[in-house]
């Protein structure tokens, strides 16, 4: 039986614990937030055990419970410390938050006390669990419509509809000092645009040579926002690779039906012998979803469009199978997805995209 102690029970709380109910070797010790009502209102609504210990510092907690895992769901400001405080006390199994830090400096020591303690540190990244995503990357590595030369993510960001987000989860992100990126702060690319960083390394299994990036600056976000960057080539490819994001915003737009944010992703990947389209992330389970035009997958080849359809809908998935495989990881002593190491290699990249705004050109990673 792995004991489990969450740090953090804001809105993603309500996402992030379902991969560890209904399991016979996790047992939910303890909470940690720094409003011990909020930590109460979870064990209720999740009919969680009464005899939950509840803290409001996360040192207290960990000081006093025998862990084996902990899942970090705070600002990105506290990322490391709390990282590093946990590995410090010898937590075998550590999930924390993306972004993975806000510098790479506060990387490397991440994974150098994970390292040092023997903690298995993974940085939570859920799209990449999503069963539709799963199943895309399959194809692509199976070769099933070749060598792969482009990426495209496009973010659909709206301002109406989904998770009422109180005010309390928006201050610190504000703050640039807390949310991180650039000067002023970035939570368009640093915070929301991570995923989209992960996907683009994730899918190409190949590292990044050079990025540039366009942002406006809308009502003080990063965006819209357009990211341009070439992949380095490891091993020889068909043509050379490359990709880009866009961030677009929808002010208009309203996703009344979506569960979760506001939010949608559309990813396109045209490789030597076909083209791939992959349909919907955060949204997907909403009307869109039922519609012949946008199945979660579409691929293009030998002259003939296959749609992929029989997935589950919902985005809490991608949350459940990712817990479940970081869960399986501390069991078996494996290597997680995304792994300290890996994680550094998406906020290299991110951060790179970040500066090349900042400074007006392309920017390589090395």
């Amino acid at each position: 039986m792995l004991k489990v102690g969450l740090i953090g029970t804001g809105v993603i709380f309500d996402l992030n614990v379902l991969g560890y109910l209904n399991r016979e070797d996790i047992e939910i010790t303890c909470l940690c937030n720094r409003t011990i009502d909020k930590a109460k209102q979870k064990i209720e609504k999740f009919n969680l055990n009464k005899n939950i210990q509840m803290y409001s510092d996360y040192k207290e907690m960990i000081d006093k419970h025998d862990l084996d895992i902990v899942e970090i769901l705070l600002p990105h400001h506290l990322h490391a410390d709390a990282t590093i405080y946990a590995a410090q006390k010898g937590i075998k199994g550590i999930s924390v938050q993306k972004p993975m830090a806000l510098t790479l400096k506060e990387a490397d020591n991440m994974i150098k006390a994970c390292k040092k303690s023997g903690s298995i540190l993974s940085v939570y990244e859920n799209f990449v669990f999503a069963p539709h995503i799963i199943k895309a990357k399959e194809l692509l590595d199976n070769d099933y419509i070749g060598d792969p030369s482009s990426i495209r993510i496009k973010i659909a960001i709206g301002a109406k509809g989904g998770w009422k987000i109180p005010e309390s989860a928006e201050i610190w992100r504000k703050n640039p000092k807390k949310i991180g990126g650039g000067r002023g702060g970035s939570p368009i690319l640093f915070d929301n645009g991570w995923h989209a960083f992960s996907l683009a390394w994730w899918f190409f299994n190949e590292e990044i040579e050079k990025v540039f990036t366009w942002t406006g600056d809308f009502q003080g976000l990063d965006a819209p926002a357009y990211v341009m960057f070439k992949y380095k080539q490891s091993k020889e490819h068909v043509v050379p690779q490359y990709g880009n994001m866009e961030f677009a915003l929808m002010p208009e737009m309203n996703f009344s039906d979506s569960k979760y944010y506001p939010v949608d992703e559309f990813i396109e990947i045209i490789a030597s012998r076909g083209i791939m389209k992959i349909n919907q992330g955060t949204s997907i389970g909403n009307k869109l979803s039922d519609s012949e035009i946008f199945p979660p997958i579409v691929v293009i080849r030998d002259g003939k469009v296959e749609a992929y359809k029989d997935f589950k809908k919902d985005w809490k998935y991608s949350f459940i199978n990712a817990t479940h495989h970081f869960i399986e990881c501390v069991k078996g002593n494996k290597e997680p997805m995304l792994s300290g190491e890996q994680a550094r290699s998406i906020l290299k990249f991110n951060l790179a995209a970040i500066k090349s705004v900042e400074q007006e050109k392309e920017i390589f990673l090395d």
